[in-house]
């Protein structure tokens, strides 16, 4: 990418640096850029000037400026791009651990996501499928590739696999509407899931639809849900923007 990608570079920061105060002033610049993304101040996607600029532009040595800077990509509020400079990252879609789709989640907390199907199939399902869904020899899934956008960006690259004697499917429905609500509509009640969280490094297929770079960070999710009838619904694996995406989890001692 080059610097002229189009977004808009922030050259006054305005932040107070107060020499007096106890606080050290690498880490009053981190509070001041954190207050000024929180606020919408430093829009998503805004770049900042380099750190030679920043630091004589607050009066500070760029030791200084670099430490602030290296927590704030750290914390993920801030980005380092090749080509680009330092870029605030996108607001993050903080999805809970429970049993409902991504598209719900989107929905439910006022986001519009958009889903492009880039492949669908009605097939033969592999050993590996047969395995996950519990299926006879034989049984065909229905076997989908979705790329899934929230505000015209990219968040989630999802590849599934379906049992087919629940609910008809077809490319429309999918680039329409969540696929649980599909499943929900033909009678499916979800009671559990078996879930997996990883992580991996964006490659040659995945960095373009994803619109990030090769080699950098994703969030993998594997799941298999269960109705209240013990029937093994679906299967799949998904791929999530790690700048853009996070899971929340509340732990309980027992």
């Amino acid at each position: 990418m080059s610097l002229n990608s189009g977004y808009p570079v922030v050259t006054k920061l305005g932040l107070n640096i107060d020499r007096s105060s106890p606080v050290p002033l690498y880490h009053q610049v981190v509070q001041g850029i954190e207050a000024a993304i929180h606020s919408g101040v430093l829009e998503p996607g805004s770049r900042l000037e380099n750190e030679i600029d920043l630091a004589a532009q607050l009066n500070l040595s760029r030791p200084t400026m670099r430490k602030a800077m290296d927590e704030l990509v750290r914390s993920g509020l801030l980005v380092r791009k090749r080509g680009v400079g330092t870029q605030v990252v996108s607001s993050q879609v903080r999805r809970p651990l429970e049993l409902s789709s991504l598209f719900d989640d989107l929905t439910n907390n006022g986001k519009k996501p958009t889903t492009t199907v880039l492949s669908f199939s009605h097939e033969e399902a592999d050993p590996a499928t047969l395995a996950a869904l519990e299926l006879p020899a034989g049984s065909k899934v229905y076997h989908f590739t979705r790329l899934r956008k929230v505000g015209g960006k990219p968040l989630a690259l999802m590849e599934n696999w379906v049992r087919d004697d629940i609910a008809t499917m077809d490319e429309a429905m999918l680039a329409a509407e969540g696929l649980y609500s599909i499943l929900r509509r033909g009678g499916v009640n979800f009671r559990l899931a078996t879930q997996r969280i990883g992580a991996m490094i964006a490659n040659d297929y995945q960095a373009p639809l994803l619109e990030t770079e090769v080699n950098s960070a994703l969030v993998t999710m594997e799941r298999t849900a269960v109705d209240d009838t013990g029937r093994h619904v679906e299967t799949g694996h998904h791929v999530y923007r790690a700048d853009s995406y996070s899971f929340e989890m509340t732990l309980v001692q027992r």
